[in-house]
């Protein structure tokens, strides 16, 4: 079946545009081919800083003729119905009509018949509309049309469209069409500089040679890979190794199209910068990679480049170029260093008074007075020095206003990691000063000194509960604070530090924290206090924790506010549940498990113990004592359904042990009497493995309970005995978790 090559040939296409562009071309025109029944065998799109390429094969030479029937009006319906049946369906009169018979009646049947059209006639169609509506991100016009209405917009001066289509064994024919003066051809462009002459394409495979032959590599995987081996094997001939940075592989490889790979070098007086500086200037300001000494693994005073282009002179004159600009540029990143270290961290804090950290949450000087608070009271609970917690809180977020940070803000915490250990703080207050912002995303470290993560559980929650407060929750897929993240960052730090911490307590004290510095002197609440005590939240642990806190709190922490206060602890609670879900699930447990869990109290606020309970209730159903003792549980759940939903009544309270009449009704209240106790005691003791252990003890007697026991005996008194008796099954399960909720 015939194949199509598209080329929309222009001038530079921003690196960070490319790739989107890709997908969008490839999903634009198979969506439209799909939808007019050409539906085609594979399609792919590639990108060059210079054109956007695309090859759909196996299409359809035509499209498929329709035939569908059209219902018509009554026989015997009026004549204006029949003519405009009859217009409508193409038929020249009823006689080419069939009669279909319905329970209402007869109807007229029309059999509308469409033939298809070549597929280079449908292509023709669709390509130019989609050129015209092409999702860029940024786009411009230009020339003399630009000033007409309905001229078109592209990223850059579109300059020629490349538009073929046929059979690998034969000559393709153009899909001909215009877009704002460009006709579609099968001329395309090499290198602009070092094959700029046309070039005559026919099919994709024939495209591709030429343009490599024309050094353009199409491909920008291709790019990538031939980028990353030669930049290795330069390093490597020169006793270097590369520090390999994806995100910058990323970007130049959408900034060439013929890559050449060189070296250049810098001062080694620079090297005094932090090597995160000097590899920040150089990336931001050249795109370049640096190299280390494998022996130090520190930087070398070396950087590799990529070039577009095989200069005739090997590349002398881009070298000295690149090295001229980095030159400037590590030039002033060693001033702002060596200027930062001239003020102390803390020196800096006054300047925080005037900057705002949000127009509701007042500002940064207030935020680190609120970080201290919090980071001492975490401090207690995970065992670590107060006095160190409370330093480092207060240095955190001083480095923001250092010259390097400005100009660099991607160093922020690690800068302040630097200057904190230059002005002889303590190495693990200076290590917090970076490890506070982590982690940062999924395939980011937790900070795992107890200063760290004291600080970093700070941060977050003090973030957390602060846009809580001022009603700026994420909501679908909105998220402008990456409060999400924050929470999973919480989540993350916790169970992995395994901190048996009460998470409830801590946003209680944090919330009193920010109600104390904000909201005591407003005449408004910052949300609406009758709609959050409408909200009824059953939680007692939530109660405990509002009561305790206002007993130690300072004036001000008024009864309304507790209101608010139950409400916004609650909502938090919810919120961490779910991501907690969500990371249990991303780490592959069943989400039926973490439901079964959860539902026993929504409330709870300890997350380790939660996570616990799932591993433990995972490994508990792998068995096979688990696998019946679930489908046991399940059955006795059903029978009572159905029971409960017949009498129209619940089978709560203790079965009455004189009505037992057979042994397996006495071994089965005698087990879960005994099992009750045993994964209760097991629980309070977090051992949810002992927990589930004793759960297993109730697999022989429930299977025998169910072999020799008839549940709805014929004497009602006895019946309603075993039902309460299922009952406790059920009763007894949910020590430890809520089987209903768990999938066969």
């Amino acid at each position: 079946m015939p194949d199509l090559l598209l080329e929309l040939f222009s001038e530079e296409i921003p690196a960070r545009m490319q790739g989107k562009a890709a997908d969008d071309l490839r999903r634009m025109v198979t969506d439209k081919l799909v939808a007019e029944g050409l539906v085609y065998e594979g399609a792919k799109a590639l990108a060059t800083p210079r054109r956007l390429a695309l090859t759909v094969h196996g299409i359809p030479a035509r499209q498929p003729d329709l035939k569908t029937e059209r219902r018509g009006p009554k026989v015997g319906a009026p004549d204006a119905a029949v003519q405009g049946f009859l217009k409508a369906t193409g038929l020249k009169s009823l006689d080419e009509a069939k009669i279909q018979r319905d329970p209402k009646g007869d109807f007229y049947i029309g059999l509308i018949e469409k033939p298809g059209r070549d597929a280079i006639d449908v292509l023709a169609e669709i390509l130019p509309v989609i050129i015209r509506t092409f999702p860029w991100p940024k786009s411009m016009r230009w020339g003399s049309r630009s000033g007409k209405p309905g001229s078109l917009n592209w990223v850059r001066p579109l300059h020629a469209i490349t538009a073929t289509f046929g059979l690998e064994t034969e000559e393709p024919d153009v899909v001909t069409f215009e877009v704002d003066g460009i006709e579609s051809g099968q001329t395309t462009y090499g290198h602009r500089f070092l094959a700029p002459a046309p070039i005559s394409v026919r099919r994709f495979e024939d495209y591709e040679a030429k343009l490599l032959a024309a050094k353009v590599v199409l491909d920008p995987e291709r790019r990538k890979d031939a980028i990353l081996t030669d930049a290795k094997q330069l390093a490597f001939a020169q006793g270097f190794e590369l520090v390999e940075d994806q995100n910058l592989l990323d970007e130049v490889a959408g900034l060439v199209e013929w890559p050449v790979v060189l070296m250049g070098s810098f001062e080694p007086e620079f090297l005094k910068t932090p090597d995160e500086v000097i590899r920040a200037t150089i990336r931001n300001n050249q795109k370049c990679f640096v190299v280390r000494d494998p022996k130090t693994g520190k930087l070398a005073s070396k950087f590799i480049l990529v070039a577009n282009i095989e200069a005739t002179d090997g590349g002398k004159t881009i070298i000295a170029g690149n090295e001229r600009v980095i030159r400037a540029r590590l030039s002033d990143a060693k001033f702002f260093y060596e200027t930062d270290l001239k003020t102390k961290l803390e020196d800096r804090l006054p300047k925080f008074e005037q900057i705002v950290f949000h127009e509701k949450l007042g500002t940064q000087a207030a935020r680190i007075e609120r970080l201290e608070l919090l980071a001492a009271y975490i401090a207690e609970q995970v065992d670590a020095n107060i006095d160190q917690a409370k330093r480092a809180a207060r240095l955190a977020k001083a480095d923001l206003l250092t010259e390097v940070v400005g100009e660099f803000p991607e160093v922020q915490g690690l800068m302040g990691k630097y200057y904190a250990v230059a002005q002889g703080e303590n190495p693990i207050v200076a290590a917090a000063c970076e490890e506070h912002y982590k982690p940062q995303g999924p395939a980011d470290r937790v900070p795992t000194n107890p200063i760290s993560v004291a600080v970093a559980l700070a941060d977050k929650i003090d973030t957390l509960v602060g846009f809580w407060a001022i009603d700026e929750k994420p909501t679908g897929s909105k998220d402008p604070y990456a409060l999400r993240r924050a929470g999973l960052g919480i989540i993350r730090i916790i169970v992995e530090n395994e901190l048996n911490v009460a998470l409830g307590t801590i946003l209680a004290y944090a919330l009193g924290t920010l109600w104390r510095d904000l909201f005591q002197q407003r005449s408004q609440p910052v949300l609406d206090l009758a709609k959050a005590a409408q909200i009824h939240i059953k939680s007692k642990a939530v109660d405990k924790i509002i009561k305790s806190y206002s007993k130690g709190l300072e004036k001000g922490f008024s009864e309304a506010f507790e209101k608010r206060a139950l409400f916004l602890i609650g909502d938090l609670l919810a919120f961490f549940a779910d991501r907690l879900k969500v990371q249990l699930r991303e780490q592959g447990a069943r989400h039926d498990l973490a439901d079964a869990v959860f539902s026993l109290d929504a409330d709870e606020d300890n997350l380790l113990m939660i996570v616990r309970r799932v591993e433990a209730l995972g490994k508990f159903l792998d068995s096979d004592d688990g696998k019946n003792l679930l489908a046991g549980t399940k059955r006795a759940s059903n029978i009572l359904s159905i029971e409960e939903k017949k009498d129209k009544r619940s089978f709560d309270g203790a079965p009455d042990a004189a009505l037992y009449s057979l042994a397996e009704e006495k071994a089965l209240a005698k087990a879960i009497g005994e099992v009750k106790a045993e994964a209760s005691a097991a629980v309070a003791k977090e051992d949810f493995a002992a927990a589930m252990s004793a759960m297993a003890k109730l697999r022989p007697p429930v299977d025998a309970f169910f072999d020799k026991v008839r549940v709805n005996d014929d004497d009602p008194k006895v019946r309603e005995n075993r039902l309460k008796l299922l009952n406790e099954i059920r009763s007894a399960t949910r020590a430890v978790a809520d089987f209903s909720k768990i999938q066969d």
